[in-house]
């Protein structure tokens, strides 16, 4: 298993989460689109249930096996440490009822507005005889209805992507892990949390790749055998990779129905939270590198992804970073002219990331990963993630990169402090975040 799996500092950037099991009581608002299609929701393949899974002799050993070629006890580890098998649990609490009265409706565990990313909530025709709406974000949520491919995935002879071909979903595909986890952890047109869900009481949504990923925590190994089957992607790959897939997903958002709203205001879920509720005796606006030319009191767009790319652009991207830096800061500016303006910003906007991605594609040393490390923690320092996301994101990216450069353990109490700062929304002062950073910046 990796450093990432063991790292302390985890249980804090789970609290900076914004609680990952309460993040996914989304709205249905229309009509199937192109990406949600392909996810294992919205697939043919008829969903058997957890318990087709959990026999002992399959994934529900009560202790790792050896002369396999997976751990086997993956459904003992989903059920006892993965917050995803208590999901459809939270439905049932006093909060999230408390949400379901103040949205009119008779409850929350029946709602598909909560089911969707709460639960497995496929089509009653598509439920096998062991299905269970109750098991909560169950295995074929995540692996895709297993129709066709649960009497042969473990036979003999039988290869990862004749598993794929047979409608298993490609989560070893990090791309696609990031597609599905953002469907529910950002949301799409097809289901997103909007402002009315969340002025009913809904947490606010948080995700980065690779440091959820290492939360749950994995019931996997990277081992010889998974990288022959499947090949191993390392953290900051996973990091660089999910944070394209993140940009990109805020950029259809930005282009798709959400944006025009039902009256006079566009989805304020597609702003900064914090742009707007903070207290008014707090005296913490300054413009940064990013929202240059703002006025105070401007409503933000939520950006903190697309901040991220900037330290990657300087270090891989050449001449791309003053390009990128233009247009984040046009996307900025553009919430505050037109709807049309804020399509065709983003629109630019994501030409620049697939400029990015091509760029990043190229491969990053050592060196390089140093350098962009470097790069986020003097942003960070300076005061370029003064918005609480943006500083949420820029922790979990500090995080990773100390990882993928080896020096994680050297600095592991430094980034404890760091993640001190950014635990509690309310109690966010970007003066304390930029001072802990400096701390870790002068010690590496």
């Amino acid at each position: 298993m990796t450093a990432h799996n063991r790292r302390s500092s985890a249980a804090a950037s789970s609290r900076t989460a914004g609680g990952i099991l309460g993040a996914c009581c989304l709205l249905i608002a229309g009509l199937q689109s192109a990406f949600a299609a392909e996810l294992p929701q919205y697939a043919e393949y008829v969903h058997q249930g957890v318990a087709s899974c959990a026999s002992s002799v399959c994934h529900g050993s009560a202790t790792e096996r050896t002369g396999t070629n997976v751990l086997q006890n993956e459904f003992v580890t989903w059920t006892r440490l993965d917050g995803h098998s208590r999901a459809y649990q939270t439905l049932l609490t006093e909060a999230s009822q408390r949400i379901a009265r103040n949205l009119g409706l008779p409850n929350a565990h029946e709602a598909a507005i909560c089911l969707d990313c709460h639960a497995d909530n496929v089509p009653e025709e598509r439920r096998g005889a062991d299905f269970q709406i109750s098991d909560g974000v169950g295995c074929e949520a995540c692996h895709g209805g297993a129709e066709n491919w649960l009497s042969s995935h473990a036979a003999r002879g039988t290869r990862h992507q004749d598993n794929l071909d047979r409608g298993m979903y490609p989560t070893s595909n990090v791309e696609k892990r990031a597609e599905l986890c953002l469907s529910c952890h950002l949301g799409t047109a097809d289901k997103f949390a909007t402002h009315r869900i969340m002025g009913a009481g809904h947490p606010r949504l948080a995700f980065e790749l690779s440091t959820f990923s290492a939360l749950q925590p994995p019931h996997w190994a990277f081992d010889a055998d998974y990288d022959e089957r499947k090949g191993i992607v390392d953290e900051f790959d996973t990091w660089t990779r999910g944070l394209l897939v993140a940009a990109r997903k805020n950029i259809e958002l930005l282009q798709g129905p959400l944006l025009h709203g039902n009256g006079m205001f566009p989805e304020i879920a597609l702003f900064d939270c914090h742009s707007c509720h903070q207290p008014m005796s707090e005296l913490n606006w300054e413009p940064t590198v990013l929202t240059r030319g703002l006025e105070p009191g401007a409503v933000r767009l939520n950006n903190a992804n697309f901040a991220l790319l900037l330290p990657l652009a300087e270090v891989l991207g050449g001449p791309l970073h003053d390009q990128l830096l233009h247009r984040i800061r046009g996307l900025n500016l553009s919430a505050a002219r037109s709807r049309e303006s804020v399509a065709t910003a983003s629109r630019q906007l994501a030409l620049s990331v697939d400029e990015l991605e091509a760029a990043i594609a190229r491969g990053a040393g050592p060196s390089e990963r140093q350098r962009i490390l470097n790069g986020v923690l003097f942003r960070a320092a300076r005061g370029d993630y003064r918005d609480y996301v943006a500083a949420e994101q820029a922790a979990m990216a500090m995080d990773v990169l100390l990882i993928s450069i080896e020096r994680w353990d050297d600095f592991k109490e430094r980034m404890d402090a760091i993640y001190a700062t950014v635990e509690n929304d309310e109690a966010f002062r970007p003066q304390s975040f930029a001072a802990a950073v400096e701390r870790l910046r002068r010690a590496l």
